[in-house]
């Protein structure tokens, strides 16, 4: 908050009272921001862990107290809600395709569709491991279901 105001033109005094003030009335709480941001961006937008560690520090908030929070998120949840992403993008024309891809033995359409959505996970701050691990089971699950 310091630097932000700093940052808009606020002058050192000026800024050191209005931190004052806000400690004051317990308005600063970097533990209880951090939770309350890994909660509702883990399960309202979908982010993982890589993601949300960085969205903390760019905020500044401490890597210790980012850590803690990041500790909230439970791994089946986290698998879980990278599951559900996939789940959502693969509609019926996509899931239509890697049939007839499996059927036909063509790898070039299981491949794309692979390298999309991994990279989809990944973008969102998923670990690469966890999101191979979602998107092979996701496409197998569909391709060996005839």
């Amino acid at each position: 908050m310091a630097q932000r105001l700093a940052r808009r033109g606020f002058d050192a005094d000026t800024v050191d009272e209005v931190m004052t003030r806000l400690d004051a009335h317990n308005l600063l709480d970097d533990e209880e921001f951090a939770a309350e941001w890994v909660q509702s961006r883990h399960t309202y937008s979908g982010r993982g862990r890589v993601a949300l560690r960085h969205e903390l520090a760019a905020k500044g908030v401490d890597v210790a107290i980012v850590q803690r929070a990041l500790d909230e998120i439970d791994p089946d949840d986290e698998r879980a809600a990278a599951r559900n992403l996939v789940d959502r993008k693969l509609t019926p024309t996509v899931t239509e395709q890697l049939v007839h891809a499996a059927e036909t033995n063509d790898r070039s359409v299981r491949d794309k569709h692979f390298r999309r959505l991994v990279g989809m996970l990944v973008r969102r701050g998923y670990p690469q491991s966890m999101a191979i691990d979602v998107v092979g089971g996701a496409i197998d699950e569909i391709t060996s279901a005839d």
